[in-house]
């Protein structure tokens, strides 16, 4: 019994500090998880969609052949090669693409993610997400 006591009373006040050392937010900027420096600058915010299925091997506006795995992604406007961090703001995940075909198309939507960027920021099942888009040059 004398022993149980002891390692309880050894760990408690690491329990204590543990437990003192959180935050309520799970914005990831706020906990720390993504650094405000690394996510560039934030230029646009709306829903991304995913496309891929009968895309693969076509060629994208830009010429290149389409990957749905690869980190890409379509854009109205930003020229070809553009490099974004993409922020799902539902649940912080984020991860960059490249640009390299054009879309939208489908009404209110800013940014068209291949499969494996989609699947990563845990869009796939929904299809549509909610993001922001940060322009890292």
């Amino acid at each position: 019994m004398k022993n149980i006591l002891t390692r309880v009373t050894a760990i408690a006040p690491l329990l204590l500090v543990a437990a003192c050392n959180t935050t309520a937010s799970n914005d990831p900027t706020v906990t720390g998880s993504i650094s405000q420096a690394s996510l560039g600058k934030e230029f646009q915010r709306g829903t991304a969609s995913w496309y891929g299925p009968g895309f693969h091997g076509r060629k994208t506006a830009s010429g290149e052949r389409f990957n749905s795995n690869d980190m890409t992604a379509a854009h109205r406007s930003l020229p070809f090669g553009t490099r974004l961090r993409v922020v799902n703001e539902s649940n912080g995940r984020s991860v960059v693409v490249r640009v390299n075909d054009r879309g939208p198309f489908a009404h209110r939507r800013i940014i068209d993610l291949a499969k494996g960027p989609a699947q990563a920021l845990g869009l796939t099942s929904a299809g549509t997400g909610y993001v922001s888009l940060h322009r890292l040059d």
